[in-house]
């Protein structure tokens, strides 16, 4: 008996794992060899290929298709219709299966809709990627980034706030209470 739901519509072709609690939607295709954590909920027309890794609890929203070379850590949210790459001169006449590079979201961050992400960039954790963004260099931990090309515009709290620094470089997020540290234009957590 499978711990997990998927919709009669969906296809989960052999050789997945798919954890516990997870939920797949309609139309959506998990191909061989993909890995799915526990808790995570995938959207109507999602498309996991072979070999991609989702953490436990990682939301994907309607219509995101996940490329091969692409590794999404625990916590990581994927908005409706973003976008992944993994070859960055693709040419449909010229097969470059080997060539494709990889991306990693690192955990709790956030990739707004109809935002792109071109392949070999690293999406530091927690960091908050703005609706319509296109990353085409990696994303430090915590940062805010948005526009096209995307350009960091701030840096924001492990719940998703603006983190307006001191003149100690230190900040509060006013949801959580969590203080954060920002030295050498890095930001840690603090407490």
């Amino acid at each position: 008996m499978k711990s997990y739901f998927a919709h009669e519509t969906a296809v989960i072709d052999e050789g997945c794992k798919i954890g516990e609690a997870t939920k797949i939607w309609h139309f959506s295709h998990i191909m061989q060899n993909a890995t799915i954590g526990k808790s995570c909920n995938l959207g109507q027309n999602v498309v996991v290929s072979p070999n991609v890794v989702l953490g436990n609890n990682v939301k994907v929203q309607n219509n995101v298709s996940i490329y091969t070379g692409v590794i999404c850590e625990d916590d990581v949210f994927l908005g409706p219709s973003m976008v992944f790459t993994n070859i960055i001169n693709p040419r449909s006449a010229i097969i470059r299966r080997d060539k494709y590079q990889p991306t990693l979201v690192k955990k709790g961050a956030s990739i707004g809709a109809n935002a792109t992400i071109i392949c070999g960039n690293e999406i530091g954790a927690y960091a908050l990627i703005g609706a319509g963004t296109v990353v085409t260099k990696p994303v430090p931990p915590y940062a805010l980034v948005m526009g096209n090309p995307s350009k960091q515009i701030g840096w924001v709290s492990e719940y998703g706030h603006r983190l307006n620094f001191d003149e100690n470089g230190e900040a509060t997020c006013f949801e959580s209470g969590q203080k954060y540290q920002l030295k050498n234009n890095e930001v840690i957590k603090i407490q």
